[in-house]
């Protein structure tokens, strides 16, 4: 089985003892505007995809045994408030939930738990980072979170992403597109000029909203030349990394 949840009772209690060490991923994501061309939902999306190859990746492998949370698909998300669809969280409400689901978690003995975001509004990222802190002061457990905007992460991605134009442009728009291609409006993709907005800047000059940073349609970077053979690219790269983290949590005594 790949999913957490699916499994009975008495599955879940026989994964504590069994030859093979159980790995928790928990997809997380942001429902909010993506262009006008891609879903809501777009973050929570890719998040999940990601799981979804990294337990195919596993599927045969005799140490590790990789499981998906039900993922958590609201977050802080105050950029986009403006735009029809945007649901925010606050910062104290998802570190609890995931302080809270990680405890429910690490109390049953299953503590190799795994944070799989694709949302990096800052203070969403910054939450996540508080939230695998907390962990480890309160219970002494090592959460572990691929953070992508980590630089030695983020080298290993396509340069639109690099460049900080990676909300719903070519860099997403190509994991859509390999992934979910029937949520992407493809005319309207291939109509929109590219937004060069560097994100990150524009937050470290104290823009904090899309239309301030001049993502007036809510997207920035260039969806038009996005390609669902581009995202299969990248979703190997993305697996790759996130199955080195899944490595190292299982080594975790």
């Amino acid at each position: 089985m790949t999913y957490f949840a699916e499994l009975a009772s008495p599955q879940v209690d026989a994964l504590r003892t069994g030859d093979r060490v159980p790995v928790l991923l928990l997809p997380i994501g942001a429902v909010e505007p993506h262009g006008p061309h891609a879903p809501l939902g777009t973050d929570g999306l890719i998040s999940s995809a990601m799981c979804e190859r990294a337990v195919a990746h596993f599927s045969g492998d005799e140490h590790v045994r990789l499981l998906i949370l039900p993922a958590l698909p609201y977050g802080v998300t105050r950029y986009g408030a403006s735009f029809a669809g945007a649901v925010h969280i606050s910062e104290d409400t998802l570190h609890s939930l995931v302080v809270e689901v990680c405890t429910a978690l690490v109390e049953q003995g299953l503590h190799r738990v795994l944070l799989v975001n694709n949302h990096f509004e800052p203070e969403h990222v910054e939450t996540l980072r508080r939230a695998v802190r907390t962990m480890e002061v309160r219970h002494g457990v090592h959460i572990g979170h691929l953070d992508l905007v980590r630089r030695r992460h983020a080298a290993q991605l396509t340069p639109e992403f690099r460049a900080g134009e990676c909300h719903a442009g070519r860099y997403e728009t190509s994991l859509l597109l390999a992934e979910r291609p029937e949520l992407v409006d493809a005319t309207s993709m291939r109509t929109l000029p590219r937004v060069r907005v560097n994100i990150p800047a524009a937050v470290a000059n104290g823009k904090s909203t899309f239309e301030a940073m001049g993502m007036g349609q809510a997207y920035c970077g260039a969806p038009a030349e996005a390609s669902g053979a581009e995202g299969s690219t990248t979703y190997d790269t993305l697996v790759a990394m996130l199955a080195d983290a899944v490595r190292e949590l299982a080594k975790e005594v």
